[in-house]
């Protein structure tokens, strides 16, 4: 009786393996972000581009200038370039940041480099003396950009488990099925930062995930199977740029609706969680505190948000004349000291 049982079942499982690779040949790799070969992909050229991910957020106007800057002394990137042989992540970076219009991408990187050459030639007197590469013309970058991956790969063991389990011809057929599933899975973060204060501005976390099914274990060629075995094609490359167009989307929707943070005193003045013995700063005052003093003085009309501009150095130069002071139209120790007195 068992015996007679035995290949009815062998042959059922058999049917379902072979129905199971002609489905998964269908359907031979998902992936959570994107599409097509890569999901950043495209040009960009001033604010305009063309074949941009569709998921990639917009911006009607650029929110400042910003550069890229990877350290290539990290371990991800080591293993980005020596495991997994993908190039930086920086050119990928800067045409997805410049199809969205939010920032204007600066170059601190080889372009850079050239630009220092050329000036270097006009200097010495090599180049035409209407090139205009004159100093002076270099634009600087608001902002910086930092971006950083962590790397995760799993392999099908528990299909591999279960062939053992049912053990046989089928058994092993299922299991080398299964354990040719492959799923990669890749996780990034981006760090912006205000080149001017050295302040974080914001920071996003991203990422994506690719399940693929290999046919190499059941001996099945990849052309047989349609191409089905998309993980020998650098499934990381594609997570990866999945991943950073998930954590740029994250900033961007978070930046849309930035308002700066705000510490009583000032930034870097010491801090509201005292410790001590500590030295205590000089007395400040930041410019909230600053616009709010002048309005009560009837100096300052336009609306206290704490940045500087035209109106709140009108009223500063106001104020110090009134006083005496230097006019410098700035928040200046002197003038700080006055507004508190």
């Amino acid at each position: 009786m068992l015996i007679t049982k035995t290949p009815r079942v062998s042959t059922a499982l058999l049917a379902l393996a072979a129905g199971s690779t002609l489905l998964l040949a269908g359907c031979a790799s998902q992936m959570t972000v994107g599409g097509g070969s890569n999901p950043v992909s495209g040009s960009a050229g001033g604010a305009s581009s063309k074949n941009a991910a569709p998921q990639l957020e917009h911006c009607a106007k650029p929110l400042g200038t910003l550069a890229v800057e990877e350290n290539t002394q990290d371990q991800w990137y080591i293993i980005l370039t020596t495991q997994y042989h993908l190039p930086a992540t920086t050119p990928l970076i800067r045409l997805m940041i410049q199809q969205s219009n939010c920032f204007v991408v600066v170059d601190r990187g080889r372009g850079l480099n050239q630009m220092m050459q050329e000036r270097d030639l006009a200097a010495s007197g090599e180049l035409r003396s209407r090139s205009n590469l004159g100093k002076g013309q270099i634009v600087a970058a608001d902002y910086v950009v930092t971006p950083t991956i962590q790397f995760s790969q799993q392999t099908g063991e528990g299909g591999a488990s279960l062939g053992a389990a049912i053990g046989g011809r089928a058994g092993g057929l299922l299991g080398a099925l299964a354990g040719s599933m492959k799923s990669s899975e890749a996780s990034t973060t981006l760090m912006l930062t205000d080149t001017r204060s050295g302040v974080q501005v914001a920071a996003s976390q991203g990422s994506a995930k690719n399940t693929d099914f290999g046919f190499g274990a059941l001996g099945i060629g990849s052309t047989v199977a349609g191409g089905a075995g998309a993980y020998n094609s650098t499934p990381q490359g594609k997570v990866i740029a999945a991943a950073f167009l998930d954590s740029y989307n994250q900033m961007v929707k978070s930046v849309r609706e930035y308002a700066p943070q705000r510490v009583e005193g000032g930034l870097g003045t010491g801090g509201q969680l005292g410790v001590d013995g500590a030295t205590k700063a000089d007395p400040g005052m930041s410019l909230a505190d600053a616009q709010r003093k002048l309005a009560a003085l009837g100096l300052y009309t336009s609306k206290v948000d704490g940045l500087p501009g035209p109106g709140t150095s009108a009223a500063i130069s106001k104020f110090q004349k009134i006083k005496g002071l230097p006019v410098t139209g700035q928040l200046d120790t002197p003038t700080a000291a006055a507004l508190q007195n």
